[in-house]
């Protein structure tokens, strides 16, 4: 072995530990920045390595490459908002399932221009474009369904699972058939067609609140697809990075999907989540909520012992974690608790509201996960809901008719006083009433979260 051919293992054993050791982090909030660091690192020296191998023999589109991803990828870390980041993670598995299917193709066809490809490596490009083609176009319709571009409503018609199953069908024998008899470009073109084809239509009867899901599970398939690559062109960096990329985002799928109390089957068959508007099973008639002011808030606020604080979506889009740090502290200041209760599927994406808290610098041991905060919420003296809607429900324990009912909910109702800041009383992705803003604990405080809270701060201060 040559000092070069060791040089690119040894950078490729370095990335992969960088890798696991970077995934290790993350399963801690404290430690999750340095989890990233670690991984970014491991990238570096993939890359590296990679630009050190024999075959490269020209670097000219490498460093276009190079200079395009740069100018593409930087805005997008740096200047896309928290409320976009899911979008923004759905366009980052579209372009790297992309560049696998380029890969898987480019690679056929100069194998083909020298002969033929043997089994085992065709099975490998196969699988590869299979999964990279359905993963772009799927990811690409999370992208729309979140952007608002494409209805987030799930879209149907007679006999759907029937011929997507058939469909997939079909894209498998053409695969196994390909990998005995790879010499039919025009079956393996089409199965690249299809699969594209076959992303767009698992992802279009998927509604809004499962959109998170489908874009852990899209990392997953483009995790699969990179390590295919590298089994097809020998980079052992690929097989281990797409391996522990494909696992990671299907146990995240599972947790997320456990979360909701649903299957997979449910998710991406159920036609669930309607980006509000489905009939809801319980309606509002007869029914009226409390409205608090922001002095009588204030007060609660300020006498309060026990707080927990419950982030959702609205918080997000009004960007007022900064504002609740605030809050949080002059409650503390004034003698009283504070903790965050932070639900799994809480905001649009995996630790939304965990990353958005962080941003305040709000300390991780006071973010609690469900199981660990939901048995002190009968000791609260005042629950804080900041645009948290389906995931504080209590039609989830009670009305065997919901759409989420099994679901499991943070316990906000079993508390002394419940203050709920929201803009309306719209639904929430499910399209249904939520009951606890009829509990007769439960005080609304309407308008835009950021606003209300920047006046709550300023009468805690007064009280």
């Amino acid at each position: 072995m040559t000092v070069r051919e060791l040089f690119i293992q040894a950078t490729y054993l370095a990335a992969s530990v960088l890798f696991i050791l970077g995934l290790r982090s993350l399963t801690r909030p404290d430690r999750a920045r340095r989890g990233m660091n670690q991984a970014a690192l491991g990238m570096l020296l993939a890359i590296i390595g990679t630009l050190v191998n024999h075959e490269i023999v020209r670097y000219d589109w490498i460093i276009a490459g190079l200079v395009l991803g740069s100018v593409i990828g930087y805005p997008l870390g740096m200047y896309v908002p928290m409320t976009a980041m899911p979008q923004r993670i759905a366009i980052s598995h579209m372009f790297g399932a992309l560049a696998a299917t380029l890969v898987g193709i480019a690679e056929y066809y100069t194998e083909m221009k020298h002969g033929t490809v043997a089994g085992p490596k065709m099975a490998a490009l196969g699988f590869e474009v299979l999964f990279g083609a359905l993963t772009v176009s799927g990811s690409f319709m999370a992208f729309g369904k979140l952007q608002e571009f494409i209805t987030g409503r799930p879209v149907t018609y007679r006999a759907q699972n029937a011929m997507n199953i058939g469909l997939f069908v079909l894209i498998v024998l053409i695969f196994v058939f390909l990998i005995f008899r790879p010499e039919y470009p025009v079956l393996f073109y089409g199965m690249v067609l299809l699969s594209f084809a076959f992303g767009f239509l698992l992802v279009l009867p998927i509604g809004g609140a499962d959109m998170p899901v489908v874009i852990s599970l899209m990392n997953s398939y483009a995790g699969l697809a990179s390590a295919a690559t590298g089994f097809a062109i020998g980079n052992n960096v690929l097989i281990i990075a797409g391996a522990l990329d494909g696992a990671s985002g299907f146990i995240l799928s599972i947790v997320m999907s456990r979360a909701m109390n649903r299957s997979f089957a449910n998710i991406l068959f159920g036609a669930f989540g309607t980006a509000g508007g489905t009939a809801s099973t319980k309606t509002a008639a007869g029914l009226s909520v409390r409205e608090i002011s922001i002095e009588d808030a204030a007060i609660q606020l300020a006498y309060a012992q026990r707080v927990i604080v419950v982030p959702g979506y609205g918080m997000a889009v009004a960007q007022a974690q900064h504002q609740v740090r605030e809050l949080a502290d002059l409650v503390e200041k004034n003698g009283g608790e504070v903790k965050y209760a932070i639900h799994p599927v809480a905001g649009r994406m995996p630790g939304h509201m965990n990353v958005l808290l962080a941003e305040a610098n709000i300390p991780y041991d006071k973010l609690k996960e469900m199981e660990e905060v939901n048995g002190e919420f009968a000791q609260t003296d005042v629950a804080l809901v900041i645009g948290a809607n389906d995931v504080v429900n209590p039609a989830a324990r009670t009305d065997p008719s919901s759409p989420i009912f099994g679901m499991p909910i943070l316990n906000v109702d079993h508390a002394r006083h419940i203050i709920v800041l929201k803009r309306s009383m719209n639904t929430g992705f499910a399209g249904i009433e939520n009951e606890l803003f009829y509990d007769s604990k439960t005080s609304m405080l309407f308008g835009d979260a950021k606003s209300s809270l920047t006046k709550l701060v300023a009468e805690v201060k007064n009280v």
